[in-house]
């Protein structure tokens, strides 16, 4: 009879993903059902997602609206239908401390996960990104918290200026290699989309491994020349949620405005879907 790996398996997999040579693709399920969905197709991992969480619950995502527990509760959900290795999306570690983003990791081990990101937005409009000595105190305690675990919790450490109308590649290395300093296991900076940008952080905080976060405006790049580029792994953020929801709306809105079914061909039948979620 087979076993579910144990949560230390499962890091040590998401570790080794990280280290061993070679390249990945995490993407980003939004409740359990599209997680199961993920793994039955081979991915090796993966990462819950903000706007994904938000999205299910009815919320906007990016306001400080979702609040922890929300993302606990779906990153329970996650966790516990998959054998595969989770990241948490801890956002900005629900609260401004560096007490509050050790927290976050503890509370995302205890939810299932086996990596967390926290990212160095202030979710203030006037004051959007956190000053370089605070964020780097957050990170501390992250780590420290992180390796207070009894197996390798992954941290990724985000650096948001592109995602809060400051494209400043140096500002965002600066930010990226005082986290790699910090310890953290992964450095992410959303909203890079070009060769130039992509190839400068890769090479400004090598070896430590980068996610490239793909399936957003400007970005045209594909996995192949992420790869090409010495990007470590790609993540999808909110794109696989909009297109189902964007799926989802086009078919509702040609019910309700032609009276036709057309898209149904396209839907997957209901004896697969119930066959993968028996599993």
């Amino acid at each position: 009879m087979s076993t579910s790996p144990t949560q230390a398996a499962k890091a040590a997999a998401f570790h080794a993903l990280h280290t061993d040579p070679g390249f990945f693709v995490i993407p980003n399920p939004w409740d359990a059902g599209s997680a199961k969905i993920l793994a039955s197709l081979g991915f090796k991992a993966l990462a819950t997602t903000s706007a994904g969480a938000a999205f299910t619950l009815g919320k906007p995502d990016g306001e400080r609206i979702t609040t922890r527990e929300d993302t606990l509760v779906n990153l329970r959900a996650i966790a516990s239908v998959t054998s595969l290795p989770v990241s948490a999306d801890m956002e900005h570690g629900y609260g401004d401390s560096p007490e509050d983003c050790a927290n976050a990791v503890s509370l995302a081990a205890e939810a299932g996960a086996v990596g967390c990101s926290i990212e160095d937005a202030t979710g203030d409009k006037e004051d959007p990104i956190y000053s370089l000595e605070i964020s780097v105190a957050r990170i501390k305690a992250a780590v420290k918290s992180a390796r207070s675990l009894p197996f390798p919790f992954t941290l990724t450490a985000r650096a948001e200026n592109y995602l809060h109308g400051r494209p400043d590649l140096d500002d965002t290395i600066r930010r990226l290699s005082a986290f790699a300093e910090a310890g953290a296991d992964v450095l992410f900076a959303p909203g890079l989309s070009t060769r130039e940008e992509i190839t400068a952080v890769v090479r400004a905080v090598a070896p430590k491994p980068i996610n490239l976060i793909m399936g957003i405006p400007r970005m045209s790049l594909t996995i192949a020349d992420a790869q090409s580029l010495g990007v470590k792994r790609v993540s999808l953020g909110s794109a696989l949620v909009r297109a189902a929801y964007g799926g989802f709306i086009r078919a509702a809105e040609e019910v309700l405005e032609k009276g036709t079914f057309s898209f149904v061909p396209a839907t997957m039948p209901y004896a697969d879907l119930n066959k993968l979620f028996r599993q």
